[in-house]
């Protein structure tokens, strides 16, 4: 599992393996950290006969310089998937990743935008037969609004598995009118 490193302010940074943490707490660069002891690495052995060891915790804070607050992730098609929980936004049926498609609301073709807040999964018969058209202009509605997902809530879509003290930690900063499964 990986450890989630976050600023000296508590924003995600990024997700580090269990010796890039051990790097950075033998280096005196974590702040404070969070959670659980995730594992603990063993070194070698002193004059005294005492083995030294690293005990990593499940989140770190870093010392330095913090990334912008407002900060938009980029978006593909895996995180857009993962936003909408593998569903069709249209038919609300649940389908495998090779059966999705990216829909823009308001269609390229019309000025639409490919942004978080103009695109939604859809499967592959529900955009055909949207087709250049906006959902209105189809008759077809929306089951959710789109989104752009915050810091948070983009930590938690790059996650492929997440710690229960990870997901508290993110939850707790997601935008309030979203549903998110854990």
């Amino acid at each position: 599992m990986p450890i989630l490193r976050l600023s000296q302010q508590g924003l995600p940074l990024d997700w580090l393996s269990h010796e890039e943490a051990a790097v950075l707490i033998s280096k005196d660069l974590v702040s404070w950290s969070l959670g659980d002891r995730v594992k603990t690495l063993r070194g070698g052995w002193n004059y005294s006969g005492v083995q030294s060891s690293v005990e990593i915790p499940a989140i770190i804070a870093t010392k330095g310089r913090c990334r912008n607050e407002r900060y938009t992730p980029a978006l593909s098609n895996r995180l857009l998937f993962r936003r909408d929980n593998h569903q069709c936004m249209y038919c609300g049926g649940f389908f495998a990743v090779a059966a999705l498609t990216r829909d823009h609301i308001v269609p390229k073709g019309q000025g639409g935008r490919d942004c978080w807040e103009n695109v939604i999964t859809a499967c592959a018969f529900c955009n055909h037969s949207k087709a250049c058209r906006t959902p209105e202009q189809a008759g077809m509605k929306l089951l959710a609004v789109p989104f752009r997902p915050n810091i948070f809530e983009h930590f938690y879509l790059q996650a492929h598995r997440i710690r229960g003290d990870q997901m508290d930690y993110l939850s707790n900063r997601f935008s309030s009118q979203r549903n998110w499964a854990a």
